[in-house]
């Protein structure tokens, strides 16, 4: 695994570096005894899961509820989600191609920002400000998404959440803060589609040759709420079209479908939920399938437990099986170097689409958010 690297000052030697590179996912406890803290924020946060006016009651209500629950399915998997080793291990990982193929912003330092679980946001800000960014000496920042696909309960939950810390920790700060830029979005990406494209050619292969062709590819991705989808959010687009890019550089050697996994509570979400979609083709004598866990850049509990424990088990045919995830992939790991090297040089504080708002968007703190994203623009070259 990669080693810790150490805090960076302002000395760098390049003409614009250091650089922070900030991986910003949802995060996952990493002990059983983490999981009641961890639910406790998730279903407090009206970004992903929106419970009307009785948020901040019925939030706490249903992670209590769920806690034992879980814990039971965080024990099943190891005691704990590995989503914090693996960003840790591909930030570090990325830096490393980034010191080479990124000189002139170099050095580049990797930082992971959770939104539900330890580093937290607040964490990862506060050991920005101790290792030498801001604080009258400035610096640039890069919160880089890991999630491929955009989602205003996802990256931008997580980018209202750093954008909340910054104004708390360096609100006041008119002489050196930190710069930030947002690389927001990469559903297509080459390197990410190539790593996805190895994983199923691998997992193909281990079904013989004459039924290969026949193998029903289910491209599996987190749920959304109806209500999110309704609003105009882009997630289900960008999913779709990461499927697509990745049928293409398979040249559509078989047969797929997508469908959403992890709906939670009684309200409407997005589907065919991938449970159902699995039951109904293996009932129908299509008994030979792949799903592809095609929005998580690393395993967590929707693939180890969800996916592995309950929905392959469930279908009882030994023909459903799971493509890898990316996890420790060079070829995903050199992409995501790429998209950051690109996004260093453009000079963008974040993609032309995150400036537009979901057209059912009637959120003051979503509009602050990106305007000042957008507005750090103006800032990086200097």
């Amino acid at each position: 695994m990669a080693t810790v690297a150490p805090p960076v000052t302002q000395d760098a030697t390049s003409s614009k570096g250091p650089t922070a590179m900030v991986f910003m996912n949802m995060g996952g406890p990493s002990t059983t005894d983490q999981v009641g803290s961890f639910l406790s924020r998730l279903f407090a946060d009206a970004d992903l899961i929106p419970l009307g006016r009785l948020q901040s009651y019925l939030g706490p209500l249903i992670a209590a509820r769920r806690t034992g629950k879980i814990q039971k399915q965080y024990a099943a998997i190891g005691g704990g989600s590995p989503i914090r080793k693996w960003s840790e291990y591909q930030s570090a990982e990325m830096c490393k191609i980034l010191n080479y193929i990124s000189p002139e912003t170099a050095p580049h330092t990797p930082y992971v920002a959770f939104r539900y679980a330890d580093p937290l946001t607040e964490e990862m800000y506060t050991r920005l400000l101790d290792d030498g960014f801001g604080r009258g000496r400035g610096g640039r920042a890069v919160a880089f998404t890991q999630y491929p696909q955009y989602s205003c309960s996802t990256t931008g939950s997580s980018l209202n959440e750093l954008w909340k810390w910054r104004n708390r920790l360096e609100g006041k700060d008119t002489e050196g803060p930190i710069k930030w830029s947002v690389i927001d979005r990469w559903p297509v990406h080459s390197g990410l589609v190539e790593a996805f494209a190895r994983n199923i050619e691998a997992k193909l292969e281990s079904y013989p040759q004459e039924k290969r062709k026949d193998v029903v590819l289910l491209f599996s991705a987190h749920s959304l709420p109806m209500s999110v989808v309704n609003r105009g959010d882009t997630y289900p687009a960008e999913v779709a079209a990461t499927v697509y890019a990745v049928m293409q550089r398979l040249q559509f050697s078989n047969r797929y479908r997508l469908c959403w996994q992890s709906q939670v509570g009684p309200s409407a979400w997005l589907g065919a939920q991938t449970s159902d979609t699995v039951e109904h083709y293996v009932k129908k004598g299509q008994t030979d399938l792949v799903l592809i866990p095609i929005a998580f850049t690393s395993d967590h509990i929707e693939t180890l437990y969800e996916i592995d424990q309950e929905v392959i088990p469930e279908a009882n045919s030994a023909g459903v099986k799971r493509a890898d995830s990316l996890n420790g992939s060079p070829v995903f790991i050199e992409g995501l170097a790429d998209i950051a090297a690109k996004h260093l040089a453009s000079g963008e504080s974040c993609s032309l689409q995150m400036g537009l708002r979901c057209q059912g968007c009637n959120s003051e703190k979503c509009r602050q958010q990106k305007e000042f994203f957008a507005g750090q623009s103006a800032y990086l070259a200097t």
